[in-house]
């Protein structure tokens, strides 16, 4: 990895896999944890793994997922989650960020 892929992995700019999204998350609260950004919202559709990107204007992978402060493999629309990203992206509370695979 270059000088160039590392900044830009830093600023938030990875890059999706997949074309179209498979999920959609409401962003309810923005909150800084342990130096990691983590949304709390509820996914409003599809299905979301640890692994799989978020992408509002900027891309981040999903490092954790949290219900009820319990870490869970998966989460599917109708759940209330917290997402730990593994860079921080700009977002406000109302947004609705996509997910795509990875």
């Amino acid at each position: 990895m270059g000088i160039l892929d590392w900044f830009r992995k830093k600023k938030g700019e990875s890059k999706t896999v997949s074309r179209k999204p498979i999920g959609k998350f409401r962003v309810e609260k923005v909150l800084k944890v342990i130096n990691r950004q983590v949304l709390v919202g509820e996914v409003t559709e599809g299905l979301i793994y640890p692994g799989y990107k978020v992408k509002g204007k900027a891309v981040s992978p999903i490092m954790r997922i949290e219900r009820s402060r319990k870490r869970v493999d998966f989460a599917v629309a109708g759940d209330r989650v917290a997402l730990m990203l593994e860079y921080e992206i700009p977002c406000e509370e109302g947004e609705e960020l996509e997910i795509y695979r990875s």
